[in-house]
């Protein structure tokens, strides 16, 4: 039997929300999470607060789970220096992930920077984050095609993986669907060319879907056989990239990998009963009746 790693991102859920919620209902639901047993929590970014309003809160946040975080691990989103230089201040933050994009227009949407930029701009906060305890995730975003009419190629894909690589030396590169362009074909090749190039890195999938779809696109059974075993999801498959495109297309849903993992035997840590209370959960605090 083989164990995945299990990485629930309320962030991701929560940022593209039309609703800001406040900050106590945020804790409230973040502490049902924090039960479930998941081996890490995406649940905060350092961001401009006019980029995403949702995340306004996130030290108020991190300050008040801090204290009952027990074996949790939580990882905060970065998109430049300063937000990386916040995040490695926080003790509460156990790792930080920075998103990269394959495409050069994505990389500004989404950081307001290019992607020569971006590399310049988190250089010496990356080397800051080595020499301390946090661990860094790269995402590769836009690692399946792009919307916007740009070259994409498996080439591509593997010559900036190999520059993120050699520039950061990353823990984990999560590979990012990040408007659902994945096919089963291009996981295998996408994971086979990161793979290649990814050094001692640990792969992930962050997959965004419509969640009817979750299992029955054939991207979890690519993925798994591709040797993936670190998956993002969102309770009830809520969220996506607001800065990707005008329509939400919603992540991997807990509920789909819960299944999909059990039918594989693979053994994981979450405890069924605190994952049915956070379900219950999930759908009051995101109103989704």
């Amino acid at each position: 039997m083989e164990a995945i790693t299990w990485i629930e991102c309320p962030r991701d859920a929560m940022q593209g929300y039309a609703t800001v919620f406040r900050t106590e209902d945020k804790i409230a639901y973040l502490r049902r999470l924090m039960a479930v047993g998941f081996d890490c929590l995406d649940l905060a970014s350092f961001v401009s607060p006019k980029a995403i309003p949702q995340m306004v809160d996130s030290v108020q946040v991190l300050d008040a789970l801090a204290p009952d975080k027990g074996l949790n691990k939580f990882l905060v989103i970065a998109a430049n220096s300063q937000g990386i230089d916040a995040a490695l201040a926080h003790e509460a933050v156990d790792a930080v992930g920075v998103p990269f994009s394959l495409s050069e227009q994505f990389q500004i949407r989404n950081t307001k920077r290019s992607q020569e930029h971006a590399l310049d701009d988190w250089s010496a906060s990356m080397d800051r984050l080595h020499a301390g305890d946090k661990q860094l995730v790269v995402y590769l975003s836009m690692a399946f095609g792009n919307p916007y009419g740009e070259a994409h190629s498996i080439d591509l894909v593997a010559e900036w993986t190999a520059r993120v690589v050699k520039r950061f030396n990353p823990h984990v590169l999560s590979i990012s669907d990040t408007v659902g362009n994945a096919s089963p074909k291009g996981i295998r090749s996408v994971v086979s060319a990161v793979r290649k190039e990814a050094g001692t890195a640990e792969l992930g999938l962050h997959l965004h879907m419509p969640a009817a779809n979750a299992l029955s696109n054939g991207l979890l059974d690519a993925a798994w056989d591709s040797g993936i075993r670190r998956f993002d999801t969102a309770l009830l498959g809520l969220g996506g990239c607001p800065y990707a495109q005008n329509e939400l297309v919603g992540n991997l849903p807990t509920e789909a990998l819960l299944t999909f993992a059990t039918a594989r035997g693979a053994t994981f840590g979450i405890k069924p009963l605190a994952l049915e209370s956070a379900h219950n959960a999930a759908r009051e605090f995101f109103n989704y009746l």
